[in-house]
């Protein structure tokens, strides 16, 4: 191994905060990021890595695709050839902007996009896993789910990461208290006396979480390309920075491309109902804060929906 090979591999690290996914600890196979804003994504087997490939090549090049959509995609920069972090031997890996190296101490949510998270070509033991799993979540009653989280506490307090199975257990419930909570200044007490004061920093205003996935779903609601099976919005911003004063700088991205399809000129409906429904309940949180009351979380009579036309009921 050369000396600037050696260096290179030296720069590699787990990603301090990865929420969801399979993490590169224990010596499992994951995800390697450096310091250079970059982010190494193990091509995963039996064909899913390469389609996830093939989308970023197709994507970038695509240009049905609007400018100012291309923002909520992570930058490609095509692949490398790694020495994988289980040791296994070397493995192609997905080079991509890493979404959250700009952030300080971000609050992260991983939220799963749809009602139904297989692919029509999957095998019907695939298919059976996921039903299962759509089912025991909020992924068929509201049309999303969150994959993962962690919230920035504080100096002291740190980081709150509920485990995969505390995150697997949520209920309708439990969403809506997260979503009061992830904007809260008081999250450590608790989600019953999470105060959302900083919803309308983040949640709000005109570069805010609620207009950016405003302006997602207008794209949605016309693109015809690609279907978006098992995706997820990753929604972040830098608490600490709002604390200190400062305007946060709250963003969304999609990730995890391994099952997209073409659209073949009929609207996704799968995704864009379930990004109606978190958008309804991301509005009733800002609609909370604006009015300066705390409201008990009470489970909705029925998620955000999209009729044929893509609008939300």
């Amino acid at each position: 191994m050369s000396i600037a090979r050696s260096s290179f591999y030296s720069m590699l690290k787990v990603p301090e905060h990865q929420v969801a996914g399979h993490l590169a600890i224990d010596g499992k196979l994951g995800p390697l990021v450096d310091d250079s804003g970059r982010f190494y994504k193990p091509l995963q087997g039996d064909g899913r890595g390469n389609k996830e490939l093939a989308f970023y090549e197709s994507f970038s090049s695509d240009t049905r695709v609007p400018d100012h959509i291309r923002k909520y995609f992570p930058v490609c920069y095509g692949s490398q050839l790694l020495e994988a972090s289980n040791g296994s031997g070397l493995l192609h890996h997905l080079v991509l902007q890493d979404i959250v190296s700009s952030h300080r101490n971000p609050s992260i949510m991983d939220v799963k996009i749809g009602s139904r998270t297989w692919y029509p070509e999957a095998s019907d033991n695939y298919i059976q896993k996921c039903l299962e799993k759509d089912r025991r979540t909020t992924t068929v009653s509201l049309g999303f789910r969150i994959a993962g989280l962690q919230l920035y506490e504080g100096k002291e307090s740190g980081y709150w990461r509920p485990g995969r199975k505390e995150v697997q257990s949520f209920t309708v419930y439990n969403v809506r208290s997260i979503l009061r909570r992830f904007v809260s200044s008081n999250s450590s007490i608790g989600n019953e006396n999470s105060d959302c004061s900083f919803a309308p920093s983040v949640y709000g205003g005109s570069a805010g979480i609620l207009e950016q996935l405003l302006e997602l779903k207008a794209w949605f609601e016309d693109q015809t390309i690609y279907h978006f099976h098992s995706c997820s919005l990753l929604i972040l911003f830098d608490k600490e920075s709002i604390s200190k004063g400062s305007t946060p700088v709250p963003e969304i991205k999609l990730i995890d491309f391994a099952h997209v399809v073409e659209g073949k000129g009929v609207i996704d409906h799968n995704f864009l109902g379930g990004l109606c429904s978190l958008i309804k309940f991301v509005s009733e949180v800002l609609s909370d804060s604006k009015e300066s009351s705390i409201k008990d979380c009470v489970e909705p009579e029925k998620p955000g929906i999209c009729t044929d036309n893509g609008n939300c009921q």
